[in-house]
C-alpha cells in the first residue's frame, strides 16, 4: 500500500468547520501544489464532522456511529475513525496526498496514478488505489459498473457519465465545490454531502 494511514481517535462533540486549504488553481489549470508531510493533527484541535446532509439524508452514513465517521481537519486534511478497516485508513491516507492540487482534465488517468491535478474520477481512482481496491484508475462511466450496486457502509462513489465523488467513512471527496462554502474546486474533503440526484451509487464489495 502506498500509504500509511493515521489513526486518530475522534472523542466528545465535533463542531461543523469548512477546510481550512487555500486554492491553488480552478478549472483546467494545471498548477503545482505541494503534497502534505503528514496529517498529523494535536489530539486537541478542533475538527469538523463530515457527511452532513446538503437537501437530503447520506445514504451512505446511516449505518455508522460517529466514532466511525472520518472528520475534517482544520488543515483541509482528514482523520479516519480509529475503528474502521485499513483499507479505510489507507484510501483516507492517500486521499490526503492529493488535497489541494489543482482540478485538471484527465488528471490521474496514467499506470502510475500520479498527476499535477486531478479530475473527478481520477481522484476517486487515486483514494481507492491507495485502499489496493483499484488496480487502474477509472472514467466516471466505468465505476457505473464497478463493485457492487448501491450504497457501501465504508465507501459510495456516486458516478454518472459526466461526474464521479466519493463518500469514505462518511466523509465526501469531491472535485466540485457544489454545497461546499469555500467555493474552492480541485480534489477536496467537502463538510456536506451535496445532492446525490442523477448519479448511481456503487461500493467496492464487502466495504
Amino acid at each position: 500500500m502506498r500509504a500509511t494511514a493515521l489513526v486518530l481517535t475522534i472523542a466528545g462533540s465535533l463542531a461543523l468547520a469548512p477546510a481550512a486549504m487555500a486554492q491553488t488553481a480552478t478549472g483546467g489549470t494545471d498548477a503545482t501544489s505541494s503534497t502534505p508531510a503528514s496529517t498529523a493533527a494535536p489530539a486537541d484541535t478542533t475538527v469538523a464532522t463530515g457527511g452532513a446532509a446538503y437537501g437530503q439524508p447520506n445514504p451512505a452514513t446511516t449505518k455508522l456511529t460517529p466514532e466511525q465517521t472520518a472528520t475534517i481537519l482544520p488543515t483541509g486534511y482528514a482523520a479516519a475513525p480509529e475503528s474502521a478497516p485499513q483499507e479505510v485508513k489507507d484510501a483516507i491516507a492517500a486521499a490526503n496526498e492529493i488535497v489541494g492540487k489543482p482540478y485538471v482534465y484527465g488528471g490521474g488517468h496514467n499506470a502510475k496514478f500520479l498527476s499535477r491535478g486531478y479530475d473527478c474520477s481520477g481522484t476517486v481512482s487515486y483514494a481507492l488505489h491507495g485502499a489496493d481496491l483499484l488496480p487502474r484508475p477509472l472514467d466516471s462511466s466505468s465505476f457505473m459498473k464497478w463493485g457492487a450496486k448501491g450504497a457501501g457502509l465504508w465507501f459510495t462513489i456516486y458516478t454518472n457519465p459526466s461526474h464521479a465523488f466519493v463518500v469514505i467513512a462518511g466523509l465526501r471527496l469531491d472535485t466540485s465545490a457544489a454545497g461546499d462554502p469555500s467555493g474552492a474546486k480541485g480534489p477536496r474533503w467537502r463538510p456536506v454531502l451535496r445532492s446525490t440526484k442523477g448519479f448511481a451509487a456503487r461500493h467496492p464489495v464487502g466495504f
